[in-house]
């Protein structure tokens, strides 16, 4: 697929996901309102995307960005803290509020529609989501455990439309709980109500591994999730954070399941946003990481290629957003064409970490 294709298969895609978001929330006044502003200010960044795309440069619509190395949980399996990106110790040298104010504001310039937030834990970031939530022509999902969404939390989020929580579960009580502790399903399903109640767009975030992959892709739990106010779903492959768990990561078989169940869910939900990663490979033409769909900042301010290939030779605090995306590991990447390599499924980064490695030189803007 050539950059042109490329771009207008991501462009189709945000615009895929506005026109499902409109239909999905038309009962609500105020989120129907903001959709509908958001959708003017998206069709514009894809022009601006585009304009830049003419002159030779590449802009990925999706940024992800990890706002905290903090987190208040200890799932099972976390790759996050198996790469020490995620830990218990007191944040350092972390990005400032204003710095991802900066990164925020050159996002909308350069065409960003969507900024995912992410961690360690984003909500213990209460001064970060607050200047996510001065930039209205940006949707902020908002990937969380759920464990801080206090009442000041919701009144933000019934305030601020384009913040769009993002919930953490597993499955039932008993799969979420043993991942991720005793009591999460209920607090994320108590949260799920409540911000049903206040009418906000939310979403649900489901780390899919061989034990819970037939319970979350099942019509009832989709069902589930969608009368408690989830329109939103990310399937998300679980990454082994070592060879212990390796056991339990979908197989080719268990993708070709994933994939042909997701079609018709949608098919029958086409009020939801159903959405895996990084299962729409095949549809890209490759891996969208490293800038092709998307890029990565991590809480130091580091530009990765992935949130599971943690590898960097350029810092945000030493460039801008747009120098950050011409970094020599991305185009390394991108040029050696391991993003468009045949696999064996699931991350074609994580499997193949030595190269990326070898791609990291000291050419820092």
């Amino acid at each position: 697929m050539d950059r042109n294709d490329l771009q207008k298969y991501l462009s189709d895609g945000v615009g895929r996901i506005v026109k499902n978001a409109v239909r999905s929330v038309f009962s609500d006044p105020k989120e129907t309102a903001f959709i509908m502003k958001f959708s003017a200010a998206a069709a514009k960044a894809s022009d601006k995307r585009e304009a830049i795309e003419k002159n030779g440069e590449h802009i990925p619509p999706f940024l992800i960005a990890s706002i905290t190395s903090a987190c208040n949980l200890h799932c099972k399996g976390c790759y996050s803290r198996h790469n020490n990106a995620t830990s218990d110790c007191a944040p350092k040298n972390q990005l400032m509020a204003e710095e991802w104010d900066r990164i925020f504001t050159e996002a909308e310039e350069l065409g960003i529609s969507f900024i995912l937030l992410a961690g360690g834990e984003p909500l213990m970031r209460r001064d970060v989501i607050e200047k996510a939530a001065e930039h209205p022509n940006i949707i902020f999902p908002i990937f969380t455990n759920g464990v801080f969404i206090s009442d000041e939390m919701f009144d933000i989020f019934d305030k601020h439309r384009n913040l769009l929580p993002v919930l953490s579960i597993e499955g039932d009580r008993e799969t979420t709980d043993e991942r991720r502790g005793k009591g999460i399903y209920d607090r994320q399903t108590e949260n799920m109500a409540r911000l049903k109640r206040i009418g906000t767009l939310t979403g649900a975030s489901i780390t899919v591994t061989k034990k819970n992959l037939e319970l979350v892709m099942s019509d009832s739990f989709v069902s589930g999730l969608s009368e408690m106010g989830s329109k939103l779903i990310f399937y998300v492959e679980y990454v082994p954070a070592d060879g212990a768990t390796a056991d339990i990561v979908p197989d080719d078989e268990d993708r070709r399941f994933m994939e042909d169940t997701l079609n018709s869910l949608c098919e029958k939900y086409r009020d939801m946003i159903l959405l895996s990663f990084p299962g729409d490979e095949k549809a890209s033409g490759g891996c969208l990481a490293a800038g092709r769909g998307f890029f990565h900042i991590n809480s130091h301010g580091d530009a990765e290629p992935c949130p599971f290939s943690p590898y960097s030779d350029t810092n945000i605090r030493d460039c801008t957003l747009r120098e950050a995306l011409d970094s020599g590991l991305f185009r390394r990447l991108n040029d050696s064409g391991v993003l468009l390599q045949e696999h064996t499924g699931g991350c074609v980064l994580f499997r193949n970490q030595e190269l990326v490695r070898n791609s990291i030189t000291n050419d820092r803007h």
